[in-house]
C-alpha cells in the first residue's frame, strides 16, 4: 500500500484519520514462530537536511544481526509531532528495499496506537510494507497510566480518552519502563512479550537499540 508523500499537514492528517481503519490488531501467523525482527530507526540533526534512516534485521531466537542498512536524504516534510511517520517513512523503505530478504516483524523506536490519532509510524510502516510492526518508545506521547510495578516484566496500561492504546512495560529492574503499542497485524499482548524478550539485558529492545547505534553512526561517519 503506497501513497503520495508530499503533504500538506492537513493532508497529512486526513490520510492518518483515513489509514487508522485499515489496521489490523489481530496476530498474523507468521509471530507464532517468527525467524527475524527488523529494528528500525531514523537520526537526524536539526541544522541538518538529512535523514539518516536505518533497519537492522536480527535472528528471533538468537538474537544475533543477519543483516543491516543505513541510508542518507534529504528530507522534505517538516518536524511536526504527531506527523513524524510522513518525515521518516520514506528513507525507512529505501533501507528495507536494500534487504536481502523480508523481515517477519518489524519493531520501531516509536508509537503505533499510541498517538493522537492512533495511527503513529509503527501503524503507518506496517501497513505501507503489509508486515506485522510495533512501536517501543523511550517517552509517552500522549495518554494517562500508574507506574509499573519495580520488577522485569511489570506493566500497567496506557490509555488515552478512556481507551487503551498500549502499555507501559519495565524491561530492567529500577529503569524507566518502555512504552509499547501496536503497529499492524498484532496483539498488544504478543508485542509486550516479544518486546520484552528481545530486551533481555539492556532497557530497549536489542533490534531498536541496534538501529539507533547504526543511524547514528552513519549520521556522524557521512
Amino acid at each position: 500500500m503506497r501513497h503520495r508523500w508530499d503533504l500538506t499537514i492537513p493532508e497529512a492528517r486526513a490520510l492518518q484519520e483515513e489509514l487508522r481503519g485499515r489496521v489490523s490488531e489481530r496476530d498474523a501467523a507468521v509471530l507464532r514462530r517468527p525467524r527475524t525482527i527488523a529494528g528500525v530507526d531514523v537520526s537526524f540533526d536539526k541544522r541538518d537536511p538529512l535523514l539518516h534512516a536505518g533497519v537492522v534485521v536480527l535472528d528471533a531466537q538468537s538474537l544475533e544481526t543477519v543483516e543491516e542498512v543505513a541510508v542518507s536524504r534529504e528530507v522534505h516534510f517538516p518536524y511536526v509531532p504527531g506527523y513524524l511517520s510522513l518525515r521518516e517513512i520514506p528513507p525507512l523503505l529505501e533501507a528495507f528495499e536494500a534487504l536481502r530478504s523480508v523481515p517477519d516483524l518489524i519493531l520501531c523506536d516509536g508509537h503505533g496506537r499510541a498517538h493522537p490519532r492512533r495511527f503513529g509510524l509503527a501503524c503507518h510502516l506496517g501497513l505501507v510494507l503489509g508486515l506485522p510492526s510495533f512501536g517501543c518508545a523511550k517517552s509517552r506521547l500522549v495518554g494517562e497510566h500508574r507506574e509499573p510495578g519495580p520488577r522485569r516484566g511489570a506493566s500497567v496500561q496506557l490509555t488515552h480518552e478512556g481507551e487503551r492504546i498500549g502499555r507501559v512495560l519495565r524491561t530492567r529492574e529500577g529503569v524507566k519502563p518502555i512504552y509499547v503499542s501496536i503497529g499492524h497485524r498484532i496483539t498488544l499482548e504478543t508485542a509486550c512479550r516479544l518486546a520484552l524478550r528481545c530486551a533481555p539485558r539492556f532497557r530497549l529492545p536489542e533490534p531498536t537499540r541496534r538501529a539507533h547505534q547504526l543511524v547514528n553512526a552513519q549520521r556522524r561517519g557521512r
